[in-house]
């Protein structure tokens, strides 16, 4: 009798043993995104996937949680204050709010930002070489001077390019200062307009559209969010509406300069696995996500009257 209460024991100390092993064993991711669009939406699909393809399986070795903070700051810190309290392996912040928030919220648990394009100017790394504490990640630092080139080919008498942007995003208000000051250098005026909350997107564009030759709609969340309310009243006044993200081109902008926002996903991946597997993220650079894309939409451009040249033709990878 007392053999078999023995055995028993160990078989059951076993069990508990392998069932604390692979708890052990299951990496907890969790992500905070700012709002819901389709280029951030494109990150987290490509982060998943790329996880995926490391051996990070969801449901198998891999508890993900999402949440999205619907384009409110202060709904970022809590989502951020919940993730602190459940202690994840990693905590991944998809674009700059949500990666403040974050950062702001824990100085030992591992955090990778993505999609955020002036890392040290939103302040959640001091040096992108050497990132230090418990931070790194990934920028998408949109590629200015060619955006202004590629404008400047298309449309070659344009003077004054419109800016709609939300100063209270840090990373807009870091591209709003990289285009005045390669316009300048462009024979360019921008002509700028603060947008607080999407729903003011719309009138907004309609009052812009009469002071310029061209809206600029740059890589900020609130335009994003809000984007055909940006596009239709310029169309509408017969304003071409250039993109500084491919996402934007098949909603009606005559073309846009970008990153594949799926890719910059499984980049962060590869930041994530790194960490997953024992790195520390303040000794991996940050870096800038590679490649970029040119689409071109023909149709909304004929609307406009405007002929894409056969020299950007020749270069277009996303043709609508």
């Amino acid at each position: 009798m007392k053999v078999q209460r023995a055995i028993k024991w160990l078989l059951i100390t076993c069990c508990l043993g392998f069932s604390a092993h692979l708890a052990a064993d299951e990496a907890r991711v969790y992500i905070s995104q700012i709002i819901d669009h389709p280029a951030l939406n494109s990150v987290k699909k490509g982060l998943v996937e790329g996880l995926a393809e490391a051996g990070y399986q969801s449901g198998k070795n891999l508890t993900i949680e999402y949440q999205v903070a619907n384009g409110s700051t202060s709904e970022a810190v809590q989502i951020a204050r919940q993730f602190v309290g459940e202690n994840p392996d990693v905590m991944v912040g998809i674009a700059t709010p949500t990666a403040q928030a974050l950062v702001a919220s824990s100085r030992s648990i591992p955090i990778v930002f993505t999609a955020v394009t002036d890392p040290v100017g939103a302040h959640l790394v001091k040096r992108l070489d050497e990132p230090g504490r418990n931070v790194t990640g990934l920028s998408d630092l949109s590629p200015i001077s060619q955006h202004l080139d590629l404008l400047k080919e298309l449309l070659p008498e344009t003077k004054r390019v419109g800016v709609l942007f939300n100063p209270g995003e840090a990373n807009s208000v870091a591209l709003l200062e990289r285009i005045e000051a390669q316009a300048s250098q462009r024979g360019l005026t921008i002509i700028q307009s603060e947008v607080l909350r999407n729903s003011d997107v719309k009138h907004l564009s309609k009052r812009l559209s009469k002071q310029v030759d061209v809206i600029y709609a740059m890589t900020d969340n609130t335009i994003a969010s809000a984007i055909d309310d940006l596009i239709a009243p310029a169309t509408e006044q017969n304003v071409p509406v250039f993109s500084g993200a491919v996402d934007y081109v098949e909603m009606g902008a005559i073309a846009g300069l970008g990153f594949d926002y799926y890719q910059i996903g499984k980049e962060t991946a590869e930041y994530v696995v790194r960490v997953l597997e024992g790195e520390e993220p303040g000794s991996i650079p940050v870096r800038v996500a590679k490649g970029s894309d040119l689409a071109v939409n023909i149709q909304a451009a004929q609307r406009l009257g405007i002929e894409i040249p056969q020299s950007v033709k020749a270069r277009v990878t996303q043709l609508y």
